[in-house]
């Protein structure tokens, strides 16, 4: 029997939403999105929950998008449109997480890569073990960080952001620690877990409209982009991945070779 892209569980007032294509690394694709929006705007309408887990299965966060997905369409034209659709739908739940009035938690092992970061940034806090990984490969694949820019802005600086996107280099949980991308670091997945509960019961001491009404504060501090910057990222992204480069870069990565410019 086929499992489903996303598995959520409740005990009380505490959600668990589990990224689960394991086979994929949990990257997006499959229908997982739209199992996530689906449950990211059931969370939204529930006062019941507090906290939110956001984790992967088998040992991994999320690699980011399905390449394989990415690539797909007969002409660059339909390739456009769908990444331009797919790009800014990717936005939109990057901002739904954000919005969401419970607290998110993210808790990560493995691979947390391109749209991946964008769920450990735009939850509230992100723990890690310490054998996750953490990547922003777009530009070796001849694509752009487009919607995952600004959450990494937001949350180490646009000085930190700026290196790893044109970088695109592998970071180990320490190093993602340093910068600020994560809010604590495990030795292992038991102590992740227990960092994981250790917070999700503090946050358990705050009144739920107050930590409500504290997140809306936070957002009221000032939007995460710009306006217009979504509609123009997810354009960018489009034209990108409709590209020439994009399919090179695509292709060397799954043929695990460096792409031509690299070469």
């Amino acid at each position: 029997m086929e499992q489903p892209p996303i598995l959520f569980t409740q005990q009380g007032a505490v959600a668990h939403l589990t990224l689960n294509r394991p086979a994929r690394r949990n990257a997006i694709g499959g229908g997982m999105g739209e199992a996530l929006d689906a449950a990211l705007a059931a969370l939204a309408q529930d006062r019941a929950v507090r906290v939110v887990v956001l984790s992967g299965a088998g040992g991994h966060f999320c690699a980011g998008l399905d390449l394989t997905e990415v690539a797909a369409g007969d002409t660059p034209e339909q390739r456009l449109v769908a990444q331009q659709t797919r790009n800014r739908q990717v936005g939109q739940r990057f901002e739904a997480i954000s919005r969401l009035p419970q607290v998110v938690v993210a808790s990560i092992e493995g691979a947390a890569h391109a749209g991946g970061l964008g769920f450990v940034c735009s939850a509230d806090i992100a723990f890690a073990s310490a054998e996750a990984k953490f990547c922003a490969p777009e530009v070796r694949r001849g694509l752009v960080p487009a919607q995952i820019l600004p959450w990494l802005v937001r949350r180490m600086g646009r000085a930190q952001a700026s290196r790893m996107v044109l970088e695109g280099r592998v970071l180990n949980a320490a190093e993602a620690a340093h910068i600020g991308l994560l809010h604590g670091l495990a030795a292992d997945k038991p102590a992740l877990d227990a960092m994981v509960a250790q917070c999700v019961a503090l946050i358990a001491e705050g009144g739920p409209v107050a930590l409500a009404e504290t997140k809306a504060l936070l957002a009221a501090l000032g939007p995460v982009s710009p306006p217009g910057y979504a509609e123009a990222g997810a354009e960018s992204f489009g034209r990108t991945a409709a590209g020439p480069e994009a399919m090179e870069g695509i292709a060397a990565f799954r043929e695990k070779r460096k792409p031509s410019w690299a070469a």
